[in-house]
């Protein structure tokens, strides 16, 4: 199963986050819309993402729930019909809850930095460190670490969870 080492954080100023991150990447970063439907699932998360442009990806992932740097296995399928597909799913194992983001995605060596404006939360960035093969956690780890310095990002603003936990938390 492929893997990354990921970090999600809070953004205050999504402005200067995004100055740094094209600095970084040289490019202005793509704009991707998309709403993902989270499934009732015995582990793991399970969500469909929607392109809203006829495309889409049924991603099933593990990751622990701490902050900092963590390691996220996962498999992903694309889908032409995440309509149908979302039917399927929601009849047969329930819907947890959506998230509807904006985000603007950034590539930085081996790192996925992603700058998401997410309805009804705000401003987070994360980091997806995608793992070669042979690369040890401690290695992706510490290219998280980096960027993060590089970024500006403080270990304090750090999330624990995905968007759909602190959905269904209120937060």
């Amino acid at each position: 199963m492929p893997s990354n080492v990921e970090i999600k954080a809070k953004v205050s100023d999504p402005e200067e986050f995004a100055k740094m991150a094209v600095q970084l990447s040289q490019s202005e970063g793509t704009i991707i819309r998309q709403h993902d439907t989270f499934f009732n699932c015995s582990r793991g998360r399970l969500k469909l993402r929607d392109f809203m442009n006829g495309s889409g990806q049924l991603i099933f992932y593990e990751r622990p729930d701490t902050d900092g740097p963590k390691l996220s296995r996962y498999s992903i399928s694309p889908t032409s019909d995440p309509p149908g597909l979302k039917v399927v799913l929601s009849d047969a194992l329930g819907v947890k809850g959506e998230v509807r983001k904006e985000r603007r995605l950034f590539l930085i060596g081996q790192t996925r930095v992603h700058l998401d404006t997410v309805e009804g939360l705000g401003h987070f960035m994360e980091l997806e460190v995608v793992m070669r093969p042979q690369q040890s956690v401690d290695e992706g780890q510490q290219v998280a670490v980096e960027l993060m310095e590089q970024l500006s990002v403080s270990e304090d603003h750090l999330v624990t969870g995905a968007y759909m936990d602190l959905i269904l938390q209120g937060q």
